[in-house]
């Protein structure tokens, strides 16, 4: 721990020409998007996964969702960190363990050794993705970092929809015993030269320091241990009759930990030492709401692909390559929707999540009507129809969103206030993947013996319904923002981040 009167390393200005700052833009976005893709390419290796090992359907949920545990529980730390460091130094250290975790998943030689490379492998994506964050954050100021938000938003909206695809063609490419192996082969290669571009490109973002490093050790514990509460009732659900229903008494863990780290967090900060998260930021009212709305987004859109890929393969007996490429429309039109949006926000402010939402509340509603409407054959055009204007919306939810998000923030924070978000991200992810799943499998179970088609309609709906439900509570969360804004005089052009110290 620092002396109380020791303060952080300064955080410097970085005098870098346009071209050297895209450049080290690109690494970090390209960073973030293999990172991402392994939340959700590995989705569609599950069943071959299952006949390579014998894996019980526990160690199958716990490879997709441990991943997201570790990443999620690494976050926070991470950021703090890399805040009071070098944030270049912390990415090349989380980039090198990702890609000995990949190899280590790629030769795993049961499902055990699989699942723990695969917690290592969350843990490694936790120590760098607050670095890009902080990174972009630090690099860009006023109008040029909605651009930068709203070109990472659409990278990162292509890796979430192009992963089920990229995983069923690999095994599609690799066969149905080992091709799942393919899945984790390819992050080698892909982390390799993204090292070599991070050492050479990524600039030092923090002058040399001989104080102590700040962490709160007592702060780190508690936080741990509070957000693994959250996490785990969720992580274990999967709607089979055998769900341990002791597994919910977890929660009042949660209630208790929250409370426990309110209070040794105002009390470490008013000692005059860093806390692990500073409290205070959530006091900014566009940081809070922003969060809050970006971790409901993200407990629907990974549950939509996921949910949509399983109906398509258990319901319909697609391949896992063209269940997959269902997806791929999302994936463009909000890759461009998200480029657009990111320049948009800075005339339109939260009027334009607030219209995104709703066109995604639309797209859900129609990928049900397409599942149920329309002859088998022809429903895997039409739910990608519907995908193709979800996307349109998507698009114009994420990078938005992120900008308005951390527009107030001091860039000293940029990397603690991003791993936050991010954290959100991740628990919403877990707790909605586990809701729509639940709801999908439950229904299964119980209607065993009817018409095997009619049953998919039925778990497909009811876990999209519960995908609505998500949206609409981000909707109401956007709106609320929207008239508190208004209310307070505050137009879509004091979005414009023109704030050079934000």
């Amino acid at each position: 721990m620092s002396d109380a009167t020791t303060p952080p390393p300064a955080t410097r200005s970085i005098p870098l020409t346009s071209q050297k700052k895209w450049r080290a833009y690109w690494v970090c976005v390209a960073v973030a998007s293999l990172t991402i893709l392994d939340l959700s390419k590995v989705n569609v290796a599950l069943p071959s996964i299952e006949a390579a090992f014998g894996a019980s359907s526990t160690e199958l949920q716990l490879i997709v969702s441990g991943y997201v545990l570790t990443f999620g529980l690494t976050l926070v730390p991470a950021g703090r960190l890399g805040d009071q460091r070098s944030r270049k130094t912390f990415f090349i250290v989380g980039l090198s363990l990702f890609t000995l975790a990949s190899i280590a998943c790629a030769l795993a030689p049961s499902g055990t050794f699989l699942l723990i490379a695969r917690l290592v492998q969350g843990i490694a994506a936790g120590i760098q993705m607050p670095q890009v964050i902080g990174l972009i954050q630090q690099l860009f100021q006023g109008a040029e970092r909605g651009k930068a938000f709203g070109l990472f938003g659409a990278m990162i909206g292509i890796s979430t929809a192009f992963g089920p695809t990229l995983g069923g063609l690999l095994i599609a490419i690799g066969g149905p015993d080992d091709g799942w192996r393919g899945i984790f082969w390819i992050n080698i290669p892909l982390g390799l030269i993204a090292l070599a571009l991070a050492i050479w490109l990524l600039p030092q973002t923090s002058m040399r320091s001989t104080a102590k490093v700040s962490l709160d050790g007592v702060g780190v514990l508690i936080f741990g241990v509070t957000v693994l509460a959250l996490m785990w009732p969720f992580l274990f659900t999967t709607g089979a009759p055998t769900d341990d229903p002791t597994r919910w008494w977890l929660l009042g863990v949660f209630v208790i930990g929250v409370a426990g780290f309110i209070l040794w967090e105002r009390r470490y900060a008013a000692s005059g030492r860093q806390a692990l998260v500073p409290l205070e930021l959530f006091r900014i009212s566009s940081f809070r709401n922003g969060t809050v709305l970006a971790a409901v987004y993200f407990a629907a859109l990974p549950s939509t692909f996921l949910l949509t890929t399983l109906y398509l393969q258990q319901g319909l007996g697609l391949e896992p390559v063209f269940a997959g490429m269902v997806g791929i429309g999302f994936a463009l039109v909000s890759a461009v929707a998200s480029w657009r949006g990111g320049i948009l926000v800075a005339k339109y402010g939260r009027s334009l999540v607030v219209v995104g939402l709703v066109i995604v509340l639309a797209g859900a509603g129609l990928l049900v009507a397409a599942a149920v409407l329309t002859p088998p054959e022809l429903t895997p055009w039409a739910m990608a129809a519907a995908m193709v204007f979800a996307g349109f919306g998507g698009g114009i939810v994420i990078s938005p969103n992120q900008t308005l998000t951390l527009a107030d923030i001091p860039v000293r924070d940029g990397g603690v206030a991003g791993s936050v978000g991010q954290l959100g991200q991740r628990i919403g992810t877990a707790i909605g993947t586990a809701i729509a799943l639940s709801l999908f499998y439950s229904t299964l179970y119980n209607e065993k013996g009817g018409d095997n088609l009619t049953v998919y309609h039925h778990a497909y709906g009811f876990g999209m319904l519960a995908v609505a439900g998500m949206v609409a509570i981000a909707l109401l969360v956007a709106v609320l923002d929207l008239g508190a804004r208004r209310h307070d005089g505050r137009t879509a052009a004091d979005d414009d981040l023109a704030q050079p110290g934000a």
